[in-house]
Protein backbone atom coordinates (compact mmCIF):
# COMPACT_ATOMS: atom_id res chain seq x y z
CA UNK A 1 0.00 0.00 0.00
CA UNK A 2 1.46 3.51 -0.70
CA UNK A 3 0.29 6.58 0.92
CA UNK A 4 -0.92 9.22 -1.58
CA UNK A 5 2.41 10.72 -2.62
CA UNK A 6 3.47 6.65 -3.79
CA UNK A 7 5.48 6.20 -0.89
CA UNK A 8 5.69 2.96 0.86
CA UNK A 9 3.06 2.47 3.73
CA UNK A 10 5.07 1.31 6.75
CA UNK A 11 2.03 -0.45 8.01
CA UNK A 12 3.10 -3.27 5.65
CA UNK A 13 6.30 -4.49 6.20
CA UNK A 14 8.42 -4.65 2.99
CA UNK A 15 9.50 -7.99 2.00
CA UNK A 16 13.23 -9.02 3.62
CA UNK A 17 15.13 -12.05 2.88
CA UNK A 18 17.75 -12.43 5.48
CA UNK A 19 20.26 -13.17 2.80
CA UNK A 20 19.97 -9.44 1.57
CA UNK A 21 20.37 -8.14 5.20
CA UNK A 22 23.91 -9.61 4.81
CA UNK A 23 24.91 -9.29 1.22
CA UNK A 24 27.93 -7.76 0.25
CA UNK A 25 28.79 -6.61 -3.65
CA UNK A 26 32.07 -8.66 -4.77
CA UNK A 27 34.57 -6.06 -6.39
CA UNK A 28 38.23 -7.14 -6.98
CA UNK A 29 37.54 -10.55 -5.29
CA UNK A 30 36.30 -8.96 -1.77
CA UNK A 31 33.17 -8.79 -0.48
CA UNK A 32 31.71 -5.32 0.40
CA UNK A 33 29.32 -5.21 2.59
CA UNK A 34 26.91 -1.87 2.10
CA UNK A 35 25.19 -0.49 4.95
CA UNK A 36 22.48 2.58 4.58
CA UNK A 37 21.29 3.86 7.93
CA UNK A 38 18.35 5.88 8.33
CA UNK A 39 17.09 5.67 12.38
CA UNK A 40 18.99 8.32 14.34
CA UNK A 41 20.36 9.44 11.65
CA UNK A 42 21.74 8.97 8.22
CA UNK A 43 25.13 6.95 7.82
CA UNK A 44 26.40 4.99 4.23
CA UNK A 45 28.54 2.23 4.97
CA UNK A 46 31.12 -0.08 3.01
CA UNK A 47 32.80 -2.44 4.61
CA UNK A 48 32.00 -0.87 7.88
CA UNK A 49 33.93 2.18 6.90
CA UNK A 50 31.53 4.97 6.53
CA UNK A 51 31.60 7.24 2.93
CA UNK A 52 30.38 10.86 3.52
CA UNK A 53 27.72 11.63 0.39
CA UNK A 54 26.50 15.33 0.42
CA UNK A 55 22.85 16.73 1.62
CA UNK A 56 21.38 16.10 -2.18
CA UNK A 57 22.86 12.51 -2.55
CA UNK A 58 21.37 11.72 1.26
CA UNK A 59 18.02 12.90 0.12
CA UNK A 60 18.03 11.01 -3.08
CA UNK A 61 19.03 7.99 -0.88
CA UNK A 62 17.07 7.73 1.79
CA UNK A 63 13.75 8.69 -0.65
CA UNK A 64 14.77 5.73 -2.81
CA UNK A 65 15.10 3.19 0.11
CA UNK A 66 11.59 4.46 1.05
CA UNK A 67 10.13 3.13 -2.03
CA UNK A 68 9.19 -0.49 -2.54
CA UNK A 69 9.48 -0.45 -6.44
CA UNK A 70 11.07 1.30 -8.58
CA UNK A 71 10.26 4.87 -9.86
CA UNK A 72 10.40 7.12 -12.72
CA UNK A 73 13.24 9.91 -13.32
CA UNK A 74 10.48 12.64 -13.72
CA UNK A 75 8.74 11.23 -10.78
CA UNK A 76 12.10 11.18 -8.00
CA UNK A 77 12.87 15.18 -9.34
CA UNK A 78 9.31 16.00 -8.83
CA UNK A 79 9.36 15.43 -5.44
CA UNK A 80 12.64 15.73 -4.05
CA UNK A 81 12.83 19.46 -5.98
CA UNK A 82 9.05 20.54 -5.47
CA UNK A 83 10.38 24.41 -5.59
CA UNK A 84 11.99 24.53 -8.79
CA UNK A 85 11.56 24.24 -13.25
CA UNK A 86 11.30 21.09 -14.19
CA UNK A 87 15.04 21.19 -16.32
CA UNK A 88 16.26 22.76 -12.69
CA UNK A 89 15.12 19.30 -10.54
CA UNK A 90 16.32 17.21 -13.59
CA UNK A 91 19.56 18.74 -13.62
CA UNK A 92 19.29 18.15 -9.62
CA UNK A 93 19.17 14.37 -9.97
CA UNK A 94 21.58 14.17 -12.60
CA UNK A 95 24.14 15.50 -9.98
CA UNK A 96 23.09 13.85 -7.27
CA UNK A 97 23.04 10.73 -9.03
CA UNK A 98 26.82 11.34 -10.36
CA UNK A 99 27.72 12.27 -6.61
CA UNK A 100 26.40 8.92 -5.80
CA UNK A 101 28.54 6.86 -8.23
CA UNK A 102 31.47 8.63 -7.04
CA UNK A 103 31.58 6.25 -4.05
CA UNK A 104 33.02 3.27 -6.41
CA UNK A 105 29.89 1.05 -5.31
CA UNK A 106 26.52 0.18 -6.64
CA UNK A 107 24.11 1.85 -4.26
CA UNK A 108 21.39 2.83 -6.76
CA UNK A 109 20.45 1.32 -9.85
CA UNK A 110 20.02 3.75 -12.41
CA UNK A 111 18.30 2.94 -16.18
CA UNK A 112 17.73 6.43 -18.70
CA UNK A 113 13.82 6.01 -17.16
CA UNK A 114 13.88 4.69 -13.93
CA UNK A 115 16.19 4.33 -10.46
CA UNK A 116 16.12 2.35 -7.25
CA UNK A 117 18.18 1.54 -4.58
CA UNK A 118 20.31 -0.93 -5.01
CA UNK A 119 19.11 -4.48 -3.83
CA UNK A 120 22.94 -5.13 -2.53
CA UNK A 121 22.22 -1.72 0.29
CA UNK A 122 21.24 -3.37 3.73
CA UNK A 123 18.75 -0.45 5.33
CA UNK A 124 18.21 -0.69 8.87
CA UNK A 125 14.35 1.11 8.71
CA UNK A 126 13.77 -1.99 6.35
CA UNK A 127 14.39 -5.04 9.35
CA UNK A 128 13.15 -2.70 11.72
CA UNK A 129 10.02 -2.35 9.96
CA UNK A 130 10.14 -6.45 9.63
CA UNK A 131 10.72 -6.93 13.15
CA UNK A 132 7.98 -4.63 14.48
CA UNK A 133 5.09 -6.66 12.34
CA UNK A 134 6.24 -9.27 13.44
CA UNK A 135 6.11 -8.24 17.26
CA UNK A 136 2.63 -7.35 16.35
CA UNK A 137 1.32 -10.28 15.12
CA UNK A 138 0.15 -12.63 17.94
CA UNK A 139 -0.02 -15.64 15.64
CA UNK A 140 3.58 -15.36 15.31
CA UNK A 141 6.52 -16.37 17.96
CA UNK A 142 9.15 -13.61 18.29
CA UNK A 143 11.79 -15.35 21.11
CA UNK A 144 14.69 -14.63 18.22
CA UNK A 145 13.93 -10.61 18.13
CA UNK A 146 13.32 -9.94 21.98
CA UNK A 147 16.80 -8.17 22.20
CA UNK A 148 18.37 -5.01 22.36
CA UNK A 149 18.96 -4.80 19.09
CA UNK A 150 14.99 -4.74 18.27
CA UNK A 151 14.82 -2.45 21.33
CA UNK A 152 17.36 -0.07 19.74
CA UNK A 153 15.88 0.01 16.37
CA UNK A 154 12.23 0.93 17.92
CA UNK A 155 13.15 3.32 20.58
CA UNK A 156 14.73 5.15 17.35
CA UNK A 157 12.76 7.52 14.73
CA UNK A 158 13.31 7.93 10.88
CA UNK A 159 16.36 10.52 10.30
CA UNK A 160 14.35 13.01 13.47
CA UNK A 161 16.86 15.43 12.43
CA UNK A 162 15.90 16.13 8.64
CA UNK A 163 14.53 19.47 7.64
CA UNK A 164 10.63 19.46 7.75
CA UNK A 165 9.23 18.21 4.31
CA UNK A 166 6.26 17.13 3.22
CA UNK A 167 7.12 13.61 1.78
CA UNK A 168 9.63 13.12 4.63
CA UNK A 169 7.05 13.56 7.58
CA UNK A 170 4.83 11.66 6.04
CA UNK A 171 7.20 8.31 6.20
CA UNK A 172 8.42 9.73 9.92
CA UNK A 173 5.12 9.65 10.94
CA UNK A 174 3.82 6.40 9.75
CA UNK A 175 7.24 4.62 11.18
CA UNK A 176 6.54 6.56 14.99
CA UNK A 177 3.56 5.28 15.05
CA UNK A 178 4.38 1.79 14.26
CA UNK A 179 7.35 1.78 16.32
CA UNK A 180 5.02 2.47 19.12
CA UNK A 181 2.90 -0.23 18.54
CA UNK A 182 5.60 -2.75 18.57
CA UNK A 183 7.49 -1.36 21.54
CA UNK A 184 4.38 -2.17 23.34
CA UNK A 185 3.81 -5.46 21.96
CA UNK A 186 7.38 -6.44 22.95
CA UNK A 187 6.86 -5.44 26.95
CA UNK A 188 3.62 -7.44 26.62
CA UNK A 189 5.54 -10.17 25.44
CA UNK A 190 8.96 -10.09 28.02
CA UNK A 191 5.79 -9.72 30.52
CA UNK A 192 4.20 -13.15 29.68
CA UNK A 193 8.02 -14.26 29.87
CA UNK A 194 8.50 -13.09 33.09
CA UNK A 195 11.59 -11.39 31.67
CA UNK A 196 11.12 -8.59 34.25
CA UNK A 197 13.86 -6.05 33.51
CA UNK A 198 13.58 -6.25 29.86
CA UNK A 199 10.34 -5.58 29.65
CA UNK A 200 10.46 -2.42 31.86
CA UNK A 201 12.82 -1.44 29.40
CA UNK A 202 11.10 -1.33 26.77
CA UNK A 203 8.02 -0.18 28.14
CA UNK A 204 10.03 3.07 29.51
CA UNK A 205 11.49 3.21 25.98
CA UNK A 206 7.32 3.35 24.86
CA UNK A 207 6.62 6.08 27.52
CA UNK A 208 9.79 8.08 26.47
CA UNK A 209 8.81 8.14 22.79
CA UNK A 210 5.20 9.25 23.57
CA UNK A 211 5.07 10.39 27.08
CA UNK A 212 1.41 11.53 26.49
CA UNK A 213 0.01 7.73 25.33
CA UNK A 214 -1.95 6.12 28.33
CA UNK A 215 -1.11 2.57 26.33
CA UNK A 216 2.56 3.14 26.93
CA UNK A 217 1.81 3.43 30.55
CA UNK A 218 -0.60 0.78 31.13
CA UNK A 219 2.08 -2.34 29.51
CA UNK A 220 4.60 -0.41 31.72
CA UNK A 221 2.68 -0.53 35.42
CA UNK A 222 1.69 -4.23 33.86
CA UNK A 223 5.28 -4.86 33.78
CA UNK A 224 6.50 -3.35 37.01
CA UNK A 225 3.01 -5.36 38.68
CA UNK A 226 4.04 -8.89 37.06
CA UNK A 227 7.46 -8.49 38.47
CA UNK A 228 5.75 -7.34 41.99
CA UNK A 229 6.97 -3.68 42.43
CA UNK A 230 3.67 -2.05 43.41
CA UNK A 231 5.37 0.92 44.38
CA UNK A 232 7.17 1.43 41.06
CA UNK A 233 3.79 0.99 39.26
CA UNK A 234 1.87 3.56 41.92
CA UNK A 235 4.96 5.93 40.84
CA UNK A 236 4.40 5.20 36.83
CA UNK A 237 0.42 5.70 37.19
CA UNK A 238 1.40 8.89 39.17
CA UNK A 239 3.49 10.53 36.62
CA UNK A 240 1.29 9.93 33.58
CA UNK A 241 -1.20 11.60 35.87
CA UNK A 242 0.41 14.22 35.89
CA UNK A 243 1.86 14.39 32.41
CA UNK A 244 -1.98 14.21 31.19
CA UNK A 245 -2.76 16.69 33.64
CA UNK A 246 0.00 19.44 32.63
CA UNK A 247 -0.28 18.71 29.27
CA UNK A 248 -4.18 17.78 28.30
CA UNK A 249 -5.85 18.70 31.48
CA UNK A 250 -6.78 15.32 31.24
CA UNK A 251 -7.44 12.32 34.16
CA UNK A 252 -6.32 8.87 33.65
CA UNK A 253 -8.62 6.35 32.13
CA UNK A 254 -10.81 4.35 35.14
CA UNK A 255 -8.60 1.14 33.35
CA UNK A 256 -5.73 2.48 34.21
CA UNK A 257 -6.80 3.31 37.89
CA UNK A 258 -8.23 -0.32 37.69
CA UNK A 259 -4.55 -1.57 37.48
CA UNK A 260 -3.49 -0.48 40.61
CA UNK A 261 -3.08 -2.06 44.39
CA UNK A 262 -4.95 1.76 45.07
CA UNK A 263 -7.00 3.83 43.52
CA UNK A 264 -7.54 7.60 43.27
CA UNK A 265 -10.71 8.40 45.35
CA UNK A 266 -11.77 10.91 43.17
CA UNK A 267 -9.98 12.34 39.62
CA UNK A 268 -9.29 15.64 41.85
CA UNK A 269 -7.60 13.92 44.70
CA UNK A 270 -3.63 13.73 44.75
CA UNK A 271 -3.33 11.11 47.17
CA UNK A 272 -4.26 7.46 46.45
CA UNK A 273 -6.00 5.45 48.42
CA UNK A 274 -6.21 1.96 49.27
CA UNK A 275 -8.84 0.40 47.36
CA UNK A 276 -11.89 -1.38 49.73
Amino acid sequence: MYSHHGFVNLGKAPKIAGSDIARGKQMNGQSHFINLRLLKGFALSISHTRVPVCTSTQRLLAFLALQDIPRSRAYVAGILWPDVTTSRANANLRSSLWRATRTGHPIIEASPQEMAISKDVSVDLHEAVGRAHRLLDNSRPCDDILNMRTLADLSADLLPEWPDNDWMLIEQEQYHQLRLYALEAMTERLTAARRHGEAVAAGLAAVRAEPLRESAHRVLMKAHLTAGNRGAAMRQYEQCRRVLREELGLEPSPSLRDLLPYRAERPGESRLQPSP
